[in-house]
C-alpha cells in the first residue's frame, strides 16, 4: 500500500541570483512498512527531498500524497501538526538535552503525543536496549548509546514515518552496523516506515527500496533485497 506519493515534484532555489533546481520533475512512491534509501553526494537533492517528504519544506510545483492526503498545498500550521502527528526524525547530531537524563530525553518525544504514557517511554528504552541506563545523564553515554535513546525519543510518539537523516555519519563502523541492525528490528516489530539519507551506499543494503539522487533528479530507483549489514564489508 502506498503511503507517499510525489508527482512531479520541483523545487527551486536562487543561488547567487541563479536559479536552479533542487528537485526536478521527481517522482516517487514510498510504501507503507518500507525502508528507504536515498543516495546521492552533496548536492544532489537528496536533503532537499528528504525535507519534502518530511513536510520541512513545500513544492514550488508538483503534488505530495501522504496517506492519501495532498499536503503539497498545506499552510505552515498543518504541516507542523502533520510532523508533530505523523513524523519522527532522527539526525547525524543527537540532538539531546545532555544535563537530562534518560528517561527525560525521551519523554520530550512523547510529550508531542499526548496518549503516550510513562510505561510506553520506559517500553521505547527497553526496546533500543537501553533499559539498565534509563536514569543515566547523556553525557555519560556512548556515541551509540546516544543515538539509540534519539531513536527512542522520535518513536515514543508512534509515528507512522521516522525519517533518518546520515543516522551513522558520526560513528564508528561497528557501532553504525549496530544502529542500522537496530533500525531494521524497528521497522519489523513495529512495521513503521522509514527514510534514510545518506552518501553512503553501504547503508543502502538494508533497504527495500534505493533512491539515487543527481542533480536534482532520480537518476535510479530500484527494489532490494536486504542484506545482513553485520556481515557487509564497510570497507567497500
Amino acid at each position: 500500500m502506498t503511503l507517499m506519493k510525489l508527482n512531479n515534484g520541483i523545487k527551486k532555489y536562487l543561488q547567487d541570483n541563479v536559479e536552479f533546481y533542487a528537485l526536478n520533475n521527481v517522482n516517487l512512491e514510498i510504501g507503507n512498512g518500507e525502508i528507504v534509501v536515498i543516495l546521492g553526494a552533496s548536492g544532489s537533492g537528496k536533503t532537499t527531498l528528504l525535507n519534502i517528504l518530511a513536510g520541512l519544506d513545500t513544492l514550488d510545483s508538483g503534488s505530495y500524497y501522504f496517506d492519501n492526503h495532498d499536503i503539497s498545498k498545506l499552510d505552515n500550521d498543518r504541516l507542523k501538526r502533520l510532523r508533530k502527528d505523523s513524523f519522527g526524525f532522527i539526525f547525524q547530531d543527537f540532538n539531546l538535552l545532555e544535563n537530562l537524563n534518560v528517561i527525560q530525553n525521551v519523554k520530550i518525544g512523547a510529550m508531542l503525543n499526548k496518549s503516550i504514557k510513562n510505561g510506553n517511554i520506559l517500553e521505547m528504552i527497553k526496546l533500543v536496549g537501553l533499559e539498565e541506563k534509563r536514569n543515566s545523564k547523556i553525557y555519560e553515554l556512548s556515541g551509540g548509546q546516544q543515538q539509540r535513546i534519539a531513536i527512542a525519543r522520535a518513536l515514543a510518539k508512534n509515528p507512522k514515518v521516522l525519517f533518518c537523516d546520515e543516522p551513522t555519519g558520526s560513528l564508528d563502523e561497528m557501532t553504525s552496523k549496530d544502529i542500522l541492525k537496530l533500525i531494521i528490528s524497528l521497522n519489523e516489530e513495529l512495521k513503521t516506515t522509514i527514510v534514510i539519507v545518506t552518501h553512503n551506499p553501504i547503508i543502502a543494503n538494508i533497504a527495500d527500496k534505493i533512491i539515487v539522487m543527481r542533480d536534482g533528479k532520480i537518476q535510479t530507483q530500484c527494489t532490494n533485497e536486504r542484506k545482513d549489514i553485520l556481515n557487509i564489508d564497510w570497507s567497500l
